[in-house]
């Protein structure tokens, strides 16, 4: 991978913060956009923009052509088995409202659900209030010293009751990326359903929807080098027609009368309205873009830039880090503390330096209470940062530390 040429493509990396090179290192809240999202995004716009599905004309028939190809792309960037899989949402908080919110009725009394404490409150909140609704009990699967999902204690608590296990591919606090493919092996034996929030996971792995055996899986384009408002659900053919519709109105429906209203079948089922569809294409360019780089050189270069940035921040005096202190299995994600610092002071201090980095709970309180923490430093990676971008943090962490420390 040609990284100088790679970074070319981003208008945005060559612009200075406070007088000094742009650092970017907020990636796992979202990622910066190529000039080819930027282009077709803005050649919609110019050149076909029309609603879809519903015109006869020229434009309209050339912005659907244009949306629907893009589920197409979707279905063989997951491997999905049935274009009809695939179905737009807003951002992967939508894609798991919708299959929480689904599931209500397909609930039963006495029914549990197992999370992780590693989860996103995306993936919590949901369940919390689909719990409420159905009399449903919510279990936790506990993280050992380093994060990860304790696979023993996780088998123990299935049982015929679990009704749904809805688990982070990966962490975007700690990084780490859990046994998805254990975890349904395990499921399947109590016919509990599997539900995926790849948000942090999609930029960075080759994910295949069949190989994982997953129920249902969920992603944001925004994270994926593609615009904001748009996002995936997965989910297998039969079990998306199982599902009550997460929002009415126009598109989704196969008949409506006086006295009642039947559906359309998936994924018009859940696509009501008007969508975003600018977006959209926007997310076909940012998947043509990964597959032209290729998960074999992207994994490549990520895994050589965790390496580096690990053995770094480690030797930071009075640096902490949250989760695994090896790469094994975890993603380019550096939750930390430094010598009891807050954490926003840290965010402050090296954004003057212009690194961009994240300080607070990420939105995964569980977690932080799990390691005695209301806060930490983020750090996090993605294709075109560069070791000597690394070297740059480093050096503002420690100035970091020393000024406090003086």
């Amino acid at each position: 991978m040609n990284l100088h040429k790679l970074r070319k493509e981003f208008p945005i990396l060559h612009r200075k913060i406070n007088g000094r090179p742009l650092v970017y290192f907020d990636n796992a809240s979202t990622t910066q956009k190529p000039r080819s999202v930027i282009n077709a995004m803005s050649a919609y716009y110019s050149r076909y923009n029309a609603n879809i599905h519903r015109g006869i004309h020229t434009l309209s028939q050339e912005a659907t052509t244009a949306f629907e190809q893009v589920r197409d792309e979707v279905k063989t960037f997951l491997n999905a088995r049935a274009r009809e899989e695939i179905v737009f949402t807003s951002g992967a908080t939508e894609s798991l409202n919708l299959v929480a919110a689904g599931l209500e009725k397909l609930m039963k009394r006495g029914s549990e659900i197992i999370l992780t404490e590693a989860e996103h409150h995306s993936n919590i909140v949901p369940w919390q209030i689909l719990a409420q609704k159905t009399k449903t009990r919510i279990k936790y699967i506990p993280l050992t010293s380093q994060g990860r999902p304790d696979f023993g204690t996780y088998r123990r608590l299935l049982s015929k009751k679990t009704a749904a296990v809805s688990v982070s591919h990966a962490s975007n606090v700690t990084g780490v990326i859990a046994p998805i493919k254990k975890i349904v092996r395990a499921a399947r034996k109590t016919g509990t359903l599997v539900v995926v929030d790849a948000a942090q996971s999609a930029a960075h792995l080759k994910i295949d929807v069949q190989n994982l055996d997953c129920d249902f899986l969920a992603f944001s384009g925004h994270k994926i080098y593609g615009p904001t408002g748009i996002g995936v659900l997965y989910g297998k053919k039969h079990l998306l027609a199982r599902l009550a519709p997460f929002k009415y109105g126009g598109h989704m429906i196969a008949k409506v009368t006086k006295e009642k209203t039947s559906y359309a079948t998936p994924p018009e089922k859940f696509e009501g309205g008007t969508m975003p569809i600018a977006e959209v294409i926007g997310l076909g360019a940012a998947l043509e873009f990964l597959e032209r780089i290729g998960f074999a050189q992207i994994t490549r270069h990520e895994q050589a830039l965790t390496r580096y940035a690990l053995k770094k921040l480690l030797a930071i005096p009075g640096l902490k880090l949250l989760g695994p202190t090896s790469t094994d299995s975890r993603l380019p994600i550096f939750s930390f503390t430094l010598s009891g610092i807050p954490a926003h002071d840290i965010a402050s201090i090296l954004d003057s330096f212009g690194v961009q980095v994240r300080s607070g709970h990420h939105c995964a309180q569980i977690l932080h209470t799990k390691f005695h923490l209301e806060a930490s430093t983020r750090i996090s990676l993605g294709i075109y940062n560069t070791k000597s971008e690394i070297d740059s943090a480093i050096k503002s962490l420690r100035k970091t530390h020393e000024l406090f420390r003086n």
